[in-house]
């Protein structure tokens, strides 16, 4: 299966644990590979977000499911909402990682 990880790019840690998850489960993987909120990533501009936003969702086109990355707070951003709305709108099954973590 095919399954492309969304979220607040914050989550880092979060992503990394359920990709190596997911990945050792026999999945593949798709998700942000640029974590601008990441104290080591140098800034990006709005044409950049703008042009990653676009390219993630390219990316849950090619998703058999959709997992939301959030933290003990749940929380979700804009762009993450559009996400998800995207997902949904295409008939993309979308679970939170942590109502599944365990499964893994």
């Amino acid at each position: 299966m095919i399954i492309c990880l969304c979220g607040s790019t914050r989550f880092k840690p979060i992503f990394m644990e359920a990709a190596e998850k997911l990945t050792l489960a026999g999945n593949i993987i798709v998700m942000p590979h640029v974590f601008h909120h990441d104290a080591e990533s140098q800034p990006i501009s709005e044409e950049q977000k703008a042009m990653l936003d676009d390219l993630h969702k390219r990316k849950i086109d090619l998703a058999d499911k959709v997992i939301v990355i959030t933290d003990e707070t749940r929380y979700v951003g804009k762009s993450t909402l559009s996400e998800m709305g995207y997902a949904g709108l295409h008939g993309k099954t979308v679970t939170y990682w942590e109502e599944i973590k365990n499964e893994f």
